[in-house]
């Protein structure tokens, strides 16, 4: 699917069905993939050897505040939002609605208990697989939606053309930061965190070739360009 919109949001009032129609579809497969993140991070957590990088850091931030898992997962993402915008990512309906429905979605996914904590290992290490598996579908599907990255992909992308590195080396980089910052606040860090930072990334890789998504930038600039695609779609 190719993630450039064909709509532009300044002209709403030139849109004719076709166009609603096709939002209405790229909505959908947005909320399905941002519901899917959602779930990977609640495996993560409740597989009970070490929460995915991102999670580690949300669920020590909460720790250290009021917040929920959700809300410091949200907090975070309109900081990523403001940092991948200087990057020169402009935010789009993707962007800001991956930064409030990921964190509504861990939220009640928790206080529904459908995920319970695992015990056995076994248990253990089918859902820590489960995590890494579904967060690559899932990033691939919210991107392709070509309703704009969220904000830390935003974020990885522009670092994808900046420096020419496969997605998952710039992934893998941005996950070692916030896993230190996470330890030092007291997140469910475990072995499970060290596996999920070395095969999110390639999950994450399989995830983007999956829906069509290019993975490498060559030359210097991305050909095709996810980031430029991205900044399209973002572009309202």
């Amino acid at each position: 699917m190719n993630v450039q919109a064909d709509f532009r949001l300044r002209d709403m009032h030139n849109w004719d069905s076709a166009v609603w129609a096709n939002l209405l579809k790229r909505l959908t497969i947005l909320v399905v993939g941002l519901f899917f993140f959602a779930v990977s991070i609640v495996l993560s957590l409740q597989c009970n050897l070490g929460a995915s990088s991102w999670t580690v850091f949300h669920d020590g931030f909460s720790k250290h505040s009021p917040l929920t898992i959700g809300e410091a997962s949200e907090l975070t993402g309109l900081l990523m939002l403001a940092i991948s915008w200087f990057v020169g990512i402009r935010p789009g309906i993707g962007t800001v609605l991956n930064m409030i429905l990921v964190g509504v979605f861990t939220d009640l996914l928790l206080w529904s208990g459908v995920i319970v904590k695992a015990e056995a290992y076994p248990l253990r290490i089918v859902m820590l697989i489960g995590a890494i598996a579904v967060i690559g579908v899932a990033s691939g599907m919210y991107i392709s939606s070509g309703l704009g990255a969220g904000p830390r992909d935003s974020f990885m992308l522009a670092l994808t053309e900046i420096t020419g590195l496969p997605v998952h080396i710039n992934r893998w980089m941005i996950e070692f930061v916030v896993i230190v910052a996470g330890i030092f606040l007291g997140g469910s860090f475990g072995v499970g965190t060290i596996i999920m930072v070395l095969l999110t990334g390639p999950a994450v890789g399989l995830g983007f070739r999956l829906f069509g998504l290019p993975t490498r930038s060559k030359g210097g600039r991305p050909a095709p360009s996810a980031t430029e695609q991205v900044r399209l779609a973002n572009d309202d």
